[in-house]
């Protein structure tokens, strides 16, 4: 069972996993390749059995015939199964790793980047996403979900298959209560929601705007912490991602297409990573917190200042990076 332990400085949870040290390794470049490929149509035996998949009429689960298919993490972080038993010990916190860990295969064909992807298999995979987060937030004992994707070995991936991973914990992770206190203390100071206001300047602005959609922007941020850091927010506000509709998913996968097609161009297909922002699921619709994706790509290690200070250093301006973003021919 992995075990949560909670850090007294900070108030950090670390997530403990005998399972996974065997995985620990080196790595660079692509995803390693793995032969055959678990994720491509007809070698569905190579995975868990599936938990939802949009497949074609009449055929049958855990067979050929779908588009998009949710599975258990064959080496998840979390397990479903037990009670999270939150307990001191001495002046410590832990609990049992208490959660879901799966896997949402965005397509039958062995596509390895998802700047190639058809727009509807991004649609629907988010739409896959959605409805996993739906479901889970019933579990009371979760409290928050996090979906990201990892391209190349360096950002963490090792199946060169378009994928990504939904992690649902009973703990909410250090980054998001840090934005949903310094967004609570905007709001208080100003009364706005200060995504919304940062949605308005950069528009305004234009200088950092990589792509605008009816519903999304796709932006490098004034603050970016890594060079082509972008974000892609939802112009309308709102907290909580499985809450959007069907037709701002179609929106939201055309913005991806877009901005992912452009970073791969621009930096010769980079490793990156991607995660949403959305607001745990006891805080509900809220006034300050404003879901969002972080797409961060992975262009070299953190300096031993960096690691040490907290600083992030960045040595391309989000303007630089955002034309030559909105310039890439793809």
């Amino acid at each position: 069972m992995p075990e949560l332990r909670r850090d007294p400085v900070v108030g950090r949870w670390v997530v403990f996993t005998d399972d996974l040290a065997g995985r620990l390794e080196r790595t660079g470049g692509d995803a390693p390749p793995v032969s055959p490929c678990p994720f491509c149509e007809g070698r569905e035996s190579r995975t868990p059995r599936e938990i939802l998949a949009f497949r074609a009429h009449g055929t049958a689960a855990d067979g050929p015939g779908w588009r998009v298919r949710v599975v258990p993490n064959k080496y998840p972080v979390l397990r479903v199964e037990g009670h999270l038993d939150h307990a001191s010990h001495g002046m410590f916190d832990r609990m049992n790793g208490v959660g879901a860990h799966e896997v949402i295969v965005e397509t039958p064909r062995h596509v390895a980047s998802p700047a190639s992807l058809e727009i509807p298999e991004i649609e629907e995979g988010l739409w896959a996403a959605r409805e996993r987060i739906v479901d889970l937030r019933r579990d009371g004992r979760l409290v928050h979900a996090s979906l990201f994707r990892s391209v190349g070995a360096a950002a963490g991936a090792r199946v060169a298959h378009a994928h990504s991973q939904l992690l649902v914990a009973p703990v909410v992770p250090s980054g998001i209560e840090r934005e949903i206190a310094g967004a609570g203390a905007y709001h208080g100071f100003r009364g706005r929601c200060v995504w919304c206001d940062v949605v308005r300047e950069e528009c305004r602005e234009g200088a950092r705007v990589v792509a605008e959609t009816d519903h999304f922007v796709a932006f490098a941020p004034y603050a970016s912490r890594s060079p082509f850091e972008s974000w892609v927010v939802p112009r309308l506000h709102a907290s909580r991602f499985e809450e959007t509709d069907r037709a701002r998913i179609r929106d939201l996968a055309s913005v991806f297409k877009h901005l992912l097609a452009r970073l791969e161009a621009a930096l010769d297909r980079p490793p990156y990573n991607t995660f949403l922002h959305t607001a745990p699921f006891p805080l509900g619709e809220s006034p300050h917190f404003h879901w969002h994706f972080e797409v961060t790509p992975r262009l070299g290690p953190p300096s031993g200042f960096e690691w040490g200070s907290g600083f992030e250093v960045n040595p391309v301006r989000p303007e630089v990076a955002a034309a030559a973003l909105r310039d890439a021919r793809v």
